[in-house]
């Protein structure tokens, strides 16, 4: 009897240490670091503490490329020594932690997963965060802002890729030419701009302005500004007229459509990102803003939103995209993947991803008609 107390006994102080070495395991908060290869090799950070409800909290810093700015993060688990943490659908990482907790072996997903793996570290081993930029406060809704300065000028001949976007308050664009100016400012399709001259596309401008107002603009407010811009610095002037033409209808699919409510505030821009070809991540987006970038960017035709959902979306979109498609963005397609494991094609990707049908058809959309349009000076 001694005996079989004796085993009774080492067996609970045995099950007493194992529990007290996975309560070390699962102590997570603190400070995590490691390296990601997206090209090149770039620092992150993660910070991780403990939630005041239980569980845990994060924010995930890329410190050579996004300085100080935290990409938020929507949820943080831990199951025994499997750690994920997701940023938005499609945008997550996953890993395993060591047995004595002090390393955490896994990847960063994004459109490709990347390995990525991490270290716990102390306050003085850690790297250096760089401070956040300053918040810009929203610009008053009743505001009707115009450029205050904007400096254009031409593209480097070699400059690769195209951007338009808002930086602190200002406006900033690369390697944009006149056709895709027009198309951000008035939602259009290039197909829906009649009478542009031949220097249109292929002239490109780097452009920078400060806003007259202060505050961060709206959507509505950042487009306007661009199209203050055309008609001051490009003498644009047009008129507008109704035209049926073939275009994709995004529609309702057979079941509920596979989309998460946005995290971010619904007053914070949109924000769509590639991470490749066909790797498309969107944020704080309606379906219509997804519809109109898709047409800008991606589609060689209109786009129109024909689902009748509300609201404001967060969701992944991975495909393998064909010829017809990034002309928007002066990319010229590869031949398509000949791999098992490759996605599938946009239509189907759109409708087994989120639940909708994008249905080529044609229908009544607008067309700007250019009257009169002259190249900017420079400045």
């Amino acid at each position: 009897m001694k005996k079989l107390l004796g085993l009774a006994a080492l067996a609970g102080m045995l099950a007493v240490a194992a529990g007290d070495a996975m309560a070390q395991v699962r102590d997570i908060s603190g400070t995590w670091q490691g390296t990601v290869d997206a090209g090149k090799s770039q620092r992150v950070v993660l910070k991780i503490v403990k939630a005041p409800e239980g569980g845990w909290k994060s924010a995930f810093y890329f410190i050579d490329t996004q300085g100080g700015t935290p990409v938020p993060v929507s949820s943080t688990k831990l199951d025994g020594s499997d750690f994920k943490l997701l940023v938005v659908p499609g945008i997550s990482y996953e890993g395993k932690l060591t047995a004595d907790g002090s390393e955490m072996d896994g990847s960063w997903t994004q459109g490709q997963s990347l390995v990525m793996n991490l270290k716990h570290v102390t306050e003085a081993a850690s790297w250096t965060i760089p401070p956040a930029p300053p918040k810009v406060e929203p610009m008053a809704k009743t505001a009707d802002p115009g450029f205050e300065v904007a400096t254009i000028k031409p593209s480097k001949p070699d400059q690769q890729g195209r951007m338009i976007t808002l930086r602190g308050g200002n406006v900033v664009t690369v390697n944009t030419s006149l056709i895709a100016l027009i198309s951000f400012a008035y939602d259009l399709q290039p197909k829906q701009i009649e009478g542009a001259p031949a220097w249109a596309e292929p002239d490109k401008f780097d452009i920078t302005g400060k806003p007259d107002t202060p505050g961060m603009p709206d959507g509505s407010q950042y487009k306007s500004m661009i199209k203050k811009l055309l008609a001051d610095r490009f003498q644009l002037k047009y008129h507008s007229e109704k035209k049926e033409m073939p275009v994709y209808a995004l529609q309702p699919g057979k079941a509920e459509a596979k989309l998460s409510k946005a995290s971010l505030d619904a007053g914070d821009l949109p924000g769509y990102s590639f991470t490749g070809l066909g790797k498309l991540t969107v944020q704080n987006s309606t379906l219509e803003g997804f519809a109109q970038f898709m047409q800008n960017m991606v589609l060689d035709r209109p786009m129109v939103d024909q689902t009748g959902l509300q609201g404001r979306y967060d969701f992944a979109l991975n495909w393998t995209p064909d010829e017809s498609q990034f002309g928007g963005m002066a990319i010229k397609v590869p031949p398509p993947s000949d791999k098992a494991d490759a996605p599938p094609p946009l239509f189907t990707a759109v409708q087994e991803q989120l639940g909708l049908k994008l249905v080529p058809t044609k229908a009544m959309v607008n067309v700007m008609v250019i009257d009169k349009v002259e190249k900017p000076s420079e400045n």
